[in-house]
C-alpha cells in the first residue's frame, strides 16, 4: 500500500508517506508556511522512494477541526491531487490524531482516556475524547467547540491524560474535569505520520471517500467550504 497523508490544520506543516508498513515524514513548524511548504515537502517524499503520483493507492488528510485557513489547504490540495489521480481519499480527524500521537508519546494505558483540547479561538476549544484502545484512539462521544467552563469528560476509561495546545485554558475547565486529568502535554502538534497510520487502518476498512466528498470538518456550523469549481 502507497498513501500519501498531509496536514495544514495546526501551526505544523507536514506531509507522510506510507509504503508498504514504512513511514517517511516532512514536518515543520510555520504557522504562515503552510502554502510554500506543503508541495515541496510532497516532492521530496515521493522523490526519495522514487514513486510517481500515479503509483499511490491514496491520500489522506487533517480534514479539521484547526486552522481554518490551514484546513482548507490541506483540503484543496488533497481534492486536486484526488481528482488528477483519480484514486480515494481518507479524511481523518485533527483531534483524533493527535490522540493517537498522545498513545504514543505519553503512554496511555488500555483504555486509558485521552483529551485532547485546540485552541479554536473567540474564547472556545475543539474537544475530543478517545479512549486507547489497541493502541488506536476511539472517540467516546461526539467532537465539539465549547468554551473551556463547558468541556465534560465521559465515563468508562482508566484514568484520563490530556493532549494538545488547548491545555493552556486548564483553569477554566470545570473542577470535575481538570482534577479526573493526571498527565497533559500542551506541546503536542499534529504530524502527517498520525494521519497517515489512522487513515492506512480505515482505507484497509473501506473507509474511503472520492476527490469530491473530502470536505474539512470545521465544527463550527457558521464556516462554508467551497468545493472545487465544476464538481
Amino acid at each position: 500500500m502507497k498513501l500519501l497523508a498531509l496536514d495544514t490544520s495546526s501551526e505544523g506543516c507536514s506531509a507522510a508517506l506510507l509504503v508498504d508498513g514504512e513511514i517517511s515524514e516532512r514536518f515543520e513548524l510555520a504557522p504562515r508556511g503552510h502554502t510554500r511548504l506543503l508541495m515541496p515537502m510532497v516532492r521530496e517524499l515521493l522523490a526519495e522512494k522514487n514513486l510517481a503520483p500515479a503509483e499511490l493507492d491514496a491520500l489522506a488528510f487533517a480534514r479539521g477541526p484547526g486552522s481554518f485557513t490551514g484546513v482548507r489547504i490541506a483540503t484543496g490540495v488533497v481534492q486536486g491531487l484526488a481528482w488528477g489521480l483519480d484514486i480515494p481519499v481518507v479524511p481523518v480527524s485533527s483531534l483524533e490524531a493527535v490522540a493517537l500521537g498522545a498513545i504514543d508519546s505519553m503512554d496511555i494505558p488500555e483504555n486509558g482516556g485521552i483529551a485532547v483540547a485546540f485552541d479554536a479561538r473567540m474564547g472556545e476549544l475543539y474537544w475530543g475524547c478517545f479512549a486507547a484502545r489497541s493502541g488506536l484512539p476511539v472517540a467516546l462521544a461526539p467532537e465539539q467547540v465549547c468554551p473551556p467552563e463547558a468541556v465534560t469528560l465521559p465515563a468508562a476509561t482508566e484514568g484520563w491524560c490530556g493532549a494538545g495546545p488547548g491545555w493552556q485554558y486548564r483553569s477554566a475547565m470545570p473542577v470535575e474535569v481538570s482534577e479526573s486529568v493526571d498527565n497533559v502535554d500542551e506541546t503536542l502538534v499534529l504530524r502527517a505520520a498520525w494521519v497517515a497510520r489512522l487513515a492506512a487502518n480505515a482505507y484497509e476498512q473501506g473507509k474511503t471517500v472520492s476527490a469530491e466528498q473530502a470536505q474539512p470538518v470545521y465544527i463550527r456550523d457558521e464556516v462554508a467550504w467551497k468545493k472545487l469549481p465544476g464538481r
